[in-house]
């Protein structure tokens, strides 16, 4: 299982000086939701085979307490990931 801190994907914790808090946000809630959708995400790359090297996940917090994922890729990554993307289209038939 791919999750923040197993090395297999750069992750980090809570991006604390990312912007303004607003009393009474539920900002917490919301990291850890994209904390989990971070690993989810991390996980179905490594099972496509996208390499950890040029990936980095992080999960935050928005303005309104939702969650957040940041996906930074490597430009042969964002390629791979391209690729996967049409690739899984025309296996499901979806157009775009």
């Amino acid at each position: 299982m791919c999750g923040l801190g197993d090395d297999r994907f750069e992750g980090e914790a809570a991006d604390l000086e990312a912007g303004i808090w607003v009393r009474g946000v539920d900002y917490l809630s919301g990291w850890r939701d994209a904390r989990e959708a971070t690993a989810e995400l991390g996980d179905a790359l490594s099972l496509v085979g996208v390499e950890s090297a040029g990936v980095r996940l992080r999960a935050g917090s928005g303005p309104d307490g939702s969650g957040v994922v940041r996906l930074e890729l490597s430009a042969a990554s964002a390629r791979e990931v391209a690729l996967l993307a049409r690739v899984a289209v025309a296996r499901l038939g979806r157009a775009g």
